[in-house]
């Protein structure tokens, strides 16, 4: 691994990395009853249940067969797919002004995204100008490829043109981080967009 590199390039996460994503935002406002909600979302709609959507699952399987086990809970369920966009929030603080910094200096900016090939696109044409300096952006889930599975850190270096130790991957989950690691990136585990720029700035991408 060329750990010591200094990378020319910024490929980053989306979700609680340049975006806030939170769905018990939009349930919490559906479902009043608190124990009800932390069911629904640790028994019902799980992470586990969405990662399918991520690995490039239609959401009317993945809904049908869901509320067929939780009939009860049909109504949320295809909330789910009908108002996904509300489960995302505003962009993080400092992003969008570090994202405008980093184009500004000419850093060459990619993403790689878990993320719906349904629910994307919407999402996209929100978040318009915070993605319009991207030169390129893998979702997951038009290539049916996930995060941390290593081959979608092979296709990104392929598909955006990194040779080994040239992009600098930004993830909040650790997994991640430390696959990119293993795939010829180099990896920061993001708390923040201070601490964020700070590493930019050490890797002389942006100036201090």
């Amino acid at each position: 691994m060329a750990a010591e590199a200094a990378p020319s390039s910024v490929v980053f996460d989306v979700g609680n990395v340049l975006v806030d994503w939170n769905p018990r935002a939009l349930f919490a406002r559906h479902i009043a009853d608190p124990a009800r909600l932390d069911r629904f979302l640790a028994e019902v709609a799980t992470m586990e249940w969405h990662t399918q959507h991520d690995a490039g699952r239609d959401f009317a399987e993945t809904s049908a067969e869901l509320i067929a086990r939780f009939p009860e809970e049909a109504e949320n369920i295809r909330r789910w797919g009908e108002r996904f966009g509300e489960t995302i929030g505003d962009v993080l603080p400092g992003m969008a002004a570090l994202v405008a910094d980093l184009a500004a200096a000419g850093a060459p900016l990619y993403a790689i995204t878990n993320f719906s090939h349904e629910f994307w696109p919407p999402f996209a044409a929100r978040e318009r100008a915070l993605f319009a300096p991207f030169r390129d952006i893998l979702v997951s889930g038009e290539v049916k490829l996930i995060k941390p599975d290593p081959a979608i850190f092979a296709l990104a270096r392929e598909r955006f043109g990194l040779a080994e130790g040239e992009g600098l991957f930004i993830d909040d989950r650790a997994e991640n981080v430390e696959a990119a690691g293993r795939g010829g990136f180099i990896g920061h585990h993001f708390r923040d967009a201070g601490t964020l720029r700070t590493a930019l700035e050490g890797y002389g991408l942006l100036r201090a």
